[in-house]
Formats: C-alpha cells, structure tokens, sequence
C-alpha cells in the first residue's frame, strides 16, 4: 500500500467546502439568514437589505476553488506552492461560512481540511515542487 499523501487529500476537502460554500452563498442571496440570530440580531445587516456576507462567501469560494483547482494563472506560483497561505486563508473562510445560516457545513469542512493541511505542513510535505527541482522528463523516459 502507498503512502497517504495528506495535502492532496486536504485539496480534495477544500474543493468540496469551497463548492458548498458557492452553493451557500447562492441560496443566502435567495433565503437571507444570518445563522447566530438565535443569539443576537446584530448581525442581520450583514445579510439584508446589502448581502455583504453572501458576497464575501461567494468570493471566497471562488478563491478558494480557483486555487486548489488551480487556474493556469496561479498554477506554479508561490502563494499555490504555500502550504502556510492556505492555513492562513481558510481558516478566514470557515468563518465567513459560520456567520450565514445555509454555510455551518462548509466551515466544518473548511476546519477539517486546515487540519489535515496542517498534518501535511507537519511532516514537511509540499504542495508541488519547483520546476527547477524536477527530474527532466527524458531522464525520466530513459531509466
């Protein structure tokens, strides 16, 4: 059996937070509720009449998924080869997704996957390596 490869299985936990959370976003913008209004209604600004934290939840969803997918722009630099930018940036996530009602599963996942991302960081994985680092593929080819 292999080796359990933890920041590829923390990618795979925050593809799927990061696309519950665009989902989340999506039905706030339709279904407007902040999810601590059991507490206190301070809060209920955020959502209604301006959807601030629906957009901000739409935002980082987007990020979140652009760069664990990633997008050719961002693939290779050094915030996507960072595993420490991403245990900085989603644990920012899961609370955006905490605050809105329709969000509570995604923050958990968020929460899940920066623990595992942490695990990875750890025991010294990295994202990917630099290009520079990389066997030339016709040494790969030839042995």
């Amino acid at each position: 059996m292999g080796r359990l490869i933890k920041n590829h299985w923390a990618r795979l936990i925050i593809m799927v937070a990061s696309t519950f959370q665009i989902a989340a976003a999506v039905e706030g913008f339709i279904w407007p509720k902040v999810f601590w209004d059991f507490i206190s209604h301070n809060l209920d600004g955020a959502v209604e009449p301006v959807p601030i934290l629906q957009i901000l939840n739409l935002i980082m969803g987007l990020v979140g998924l652009a760069w664990e997918w990633p997008l050719k722009q961002l693939a290779g630099t050094f915030p996507h080869r960072s595993i420490e930018f991403r245990i900085i940036l989603y644990p920012l996530s899961a609370l955006f997704c905490a605050l809105i009602y329709q969000g509570t599963d995604p923050a958990l996942y968020y929460l899940i996957g920066v623990a595992v991302y942490f695990w990875a960081y750890s025991e010294g994985e990295v994202v990917c390596a630099e290009p520079w680092t990389l066997p030339k593929r016709s040494a790969l080819l030839s042995g």
